[in-house]
C-alpha cells in the first residue's frame, strides 16, 4: 500500500500544473533534509550515491546491488516519493526489468533508465557514449513492460544522445521513449535556453530538467523553466556540493584549533535526527 501510495502521488505531481522542485539526495539523511525543507519530491542521485558510499566518481563503478541497498534506506527515512537512479539498467532486456521492479519493491516511486554505453559517466563530463537506437529503445521497452506487469513505478527515460549525435537525434529517442510509454523524459545536457525550449516543444511528455551548478545546461530560475514547459527541475548535486564545502570548512577550523562557525547545536541535530520522535514512542509503549 505505501510503494502505491508514494507512486500515486508522484503521479498527482506530474498531473498538476506548475514545475515541482526535486532537490536531489544521496543518502537517508540528505533525503530526509528534504523532506523536512518542505519539498514534495526527491531523486537519489548515482552520482551522490556513487561519492557518498564508495567515494568514487560516477563512472559506472557502483553496482546495482549497492544502488538497491542505498535506495531502501532513503525510502524508509522518508514518506515523500523518491526517483531512483537507475543508470544503464545494469545490463540487457531482462536485466532493466529486474532493476525496474528491484526498484519498485524497495520503495522508489519512479526509476530513470538512460541509453549511455556501459560504463556510464556523468551527464556533464567528456567522454560520454550512447548504444545504438536499436538498444536505447529495447531498455525503455522492457523498462514499460515491466511496469505494466506490475511493478507500481513510474519510468523516467534519459537520452544522453545530445552530446555525441546532437540535438536532432536526442529529440528523436525523446519522443521514441514517450511513443513507447514512458512517462517522464529526460534530455540530459541541453546547452542553451533555445534547444530547452525545442525539447519541451517536441516531445509529448512530462520533461525533466537538470540544474547542475557549473554544467552544461543553463541553470535557471524555476519561474523560466516553469515557462518553458519542464515539469519536473532536478537539483542533482547541489546538497553534496554543499555537504563537502561545510564539511572541508569545518576540517580546516579544527586543523587551525578553531572551532568551526556553521554547527548545529546538538539539540537541533537531535530534532533533524527524530530523536524525540523515538523517545515519545518509547515512552508510548513503555520501552
Amino acid at each position: 500500500m505505501e510503494l502505491r501510495s508514494r507512486t500515486s502521488r508522484l503521479r498527482a505531481l506530474l498531473a498538476r500544473p506548475g514545475a515541482v522542485l526535486m532537490p536531489c539526495c544521496f543518502d537517508a539523511l540528505s533525503a530526509r533534509l528534504v523532506e523536512l525543507a518542505g519539498f514534495e519530491l526527491t531523486f537519489m542521485s548515482g552520482f551522490g550515491v556513487s561519492a557518498a558510499r564508495i567515494g568514487a566518481p560516477d563512472t559506472g563503478l557502483i553496482s546495482y546491488g549497492e544502488m538497491l541497498d542505498q535506495g531502501r534506506n532513503v525510502c524508509a527515512a522518508v514518506e515523500l516519493p523518491v526517483i531512483g537512479d537507475a543508470d544503464t539498467g545494469y545490463g540487457n532486456a531482462l536485466n532493466v526489468q529486474r532493476t525496474v521492479r528491484g526498484y519498485a519493491q524497495a520503495g522508489f516511486a519512479g526509476v530513470m533508465i538512460e541509453d549511455q554505453i556501459a560504463p556510464k559517466r556523468c551527464g556533464h563530463t567528456e567522454g560520454k557514449q550512447v548504444v545504438d537506437r536499436g538498444e536505447a529503445v529495447m531498455r525503455i521497452r522492457a523498462a514499460v513492460e515491466a511496469r505494466d506487469a506490475g511493478a507500481d513505478i513510474v519510468i523516467v527515460a534519459r537520452t544522453d544522445a545530445r552530446a555525441t549525435h546532437g540535438l536532432d537525434e536526442a529529440l528523436w529517442r525523446a519522443q521514441a521513449f514517450a511513443d513507447l510509454g514512458a512517462d517522464v523524459v529526460f534530455v540530459e545536457a541541453l546547452l542553451d535556453r533555445d534547444e530547452m525550449w525545442k525539447a519541451c516543444r517536441a516531445v509529448n511528455r512530462p520533461l525533466l530538467a537538470n540544474m547542475l551548478e557549473g554544467g552544461k545546461t543553463p541553470v535557471l530560475a524555476p519561474a523560466e523553466l516553469e515557462a518553458i514547459g519542464f515539469k519536473l527541475v532536478a537539483y542533482p548535486l547541489t546538497l553534496l556540493s554543499s555537504a563537502i564545502a561545510a564539511m572541508r570548512d569545518a576540517l580546516l577550523a579544527l586543523s587551525e584549533g578553531r572551532t568551526p562557525e556553521r554547527m548545529l547545536e546538538f539539540a537541533e541535530l537531535r530534532r533533524v535526527l527524530g530523536f524525540d520522535e523515538y523517545d515519545e514512542r518509547a515512552r508510548r509503549l513503555g520501552g
